[in-house]
């Protein structure tokens, strides 16, 4: 396969469009679209931007170096957030069923500003009686007194990023952690008894081989993680590693092809059910197939800078940054903001990009795309509109299993491959004039450092 395939790794495809699509919007407000938040079953996020330290290959809204102060200061703006929103949100009777809290490292806070946030959330907004509760974490932030912070907050699910046991190869990914302070925040996890807890790893690391990799999973293995998630090592633009090397590409995309396969057979052997390309869930008793959920119209509102919301057609967030001063300059804005009902950066999709979104979010997740469903939506056949899925399944990426469209083994694999497929050519062309405007701003900062 990888003979015919140069690289695997093209894009990866967690929502859609990208966020360097969006654009900015005039005389849109929130007050527009909160109709299709009325009633139950939607998401909150609260973004939260800090960091200990910003991780070699990261290019997620974060900055560093900041204090109580500073973090107190984000607080108090979320706080005006929330009682704008819930204003606007009022007359609809919203109830949300999840909340999610990611950043950036969530248990930086200390336990007073996670307790204050949790009951501003509470007090602001309504909840489903048994309302998830997600939170990320890092293995430095991992203590004790933080963790029950999050047990009588009733956190159903903490996802926490270790990547490797190997200290060579935190190294390498900029880690600010040991591979012993992972295994002391593991022990943790597991002695508070939440009801999921997931962890990261990544493949592809430079140094790193199937070997060394194996051995971090199975090492995890003796924590009894609920999930695990593989990602491959990307180099984006504004990340630490892109400083010493090319941008955009797995740095070796065959033997990062062959660590996940090696690495996923691994964990199916071990009992684990593959859902996604990244994400394996443990199987607890009687195997069985993970059901039919409906994601492609799912509604999310986002609290905080730096989070994404996806209210049916329209999808918004600050503007996309990667690097230290970017994300403090959208940070100082956000602070800053009087009205949060006023939506100035995002993209508005098509009838033609909602059917991209609902394809990609079903197709990369198994069991698949529910063609009755698709045709139901949109009064089309999905193989109608995206001519590509016959070539899959000539190609033996895709099967059709009753009425459902469900990528085989190999295809699964070739996620990043595949969904960039479904991109429209306005978002590629949108994420491209991104790519070079970045780009051209890199190369005026270093002829000016070069000056100096």
């Amino acid at each position: 396969m990888m003979e015919k395939i140069q690289n695997p790794y093209i894009q990866y495809m967690y929502s859609y469009p990208h966020k360097t699509a969006y654009r900015p919007l005039q005389g849109i407000f929130l007050e527009d679209y909160a109709h299709l938040l009325a009633g139950k079953s939607h998401g909150l996020y609260l973004h939260i931007p800090f960091c200990q330290a910003k991780c070699g290959y990261c290019n997620l809204f974060s900055v560093t170096g900041q204090n109580e102060q500073q973090i107190d200061r984000y607080l108090v703006a979320v706080g005006r957030q929330i009682d704008q929103y819930q204003e606007i949100l009022k007359p609809y009777h919203t109830e949300f069923s999840e909340i999610t809290i990611g950043g950036g490292t969530p248990l930086l806070l200390s336990e007073r500003q996670l307790e204050q946030i949790f009951d501003k959330m509470e007090t602001g907004f309504a909840f489903s009686g048994r309302r998830g509760l997600v939170v990320e974490t890092a293995p430095n932030q991992t203590c004790r007194e933080k963790l029950a912070v999050l047990k009588r907050a009733k956190t159903s699910r903490v996802s926490m990023g270790i990547q490797s046991f190997s200290d060579e190869e935190l190294k390498v990914l900029g880690r600010n952690h040991p591979a012993a302070t992972a295994r002391e925040a593991m022990d943790l996890l597991k002695e508070a008894e939440f009801s999921c807890v997931n962890v990261d790893f990544i493949y592809g690391i430079p140094g790193q081989t199937i070997s060394s990799l194996l051995a971090s999973l199975k090492e995890a293995l003796r924590y009894e993680p609920d999930e695990i998630f593989l990602y491959p090592l990307y180099v984006k633009h504004g990340t630490g590693l892109a400083s010493v090397v090319d941008t955009g590409l797995v740095l070796n995309p065959g033997l990062a092809f062959r660590q996940y396969q090696e690495a996923a057979a691994f964990l199916c052997s071990e009992g684990f059910r593959q859902d996604s390309m990244r994400r394996f869930v443990r199987e607890k008793g009687k195997k069985a197939a993970r059901g039919f959920s409906e994601c492609g119209f799912g509604t999310s509102l986002a609290l905080g800078c730096g989070g994404r919301s996806y209210i049916g057609s329209l999808h918004f967030c600050t503007p996309y940054a990667a690097t230290q001063q970017g994300c403090w300059e959208q940070l100082e804005k956000f602070e800053n903001t009087t009205d949060f009902s006023a939506v100035t950066h995002g993209f508005l999709l098509s009838d033609d990009e909602m059917r991209r979104r609902y394809a990609i979010r079903h197709l990369l997740i198994r069991p698949g795309m529910d063609m009755s469903a698709y045709e139901k939506h949109f009064g089309t056949c999905v193989m109608d509109d995206f001519p590509v899925l016959g070539e899959w399944r000539q190609q033996g990426f895709l099967k059709a299993e009753d009425i459902f469209l469900v990528l085989t083994q190999v295809g699964l694999g070739l996620s990043d491959y595949l969904g960039p497929q479904l991109i429209s050519r306005q978002v590629w062309e949108r994420m491209r004039e991104w790519d070079a405007a970045w780009e051209n701003r890199r190369q005026i900062r270093e002829t000016a450092r070069q000056g100096e």
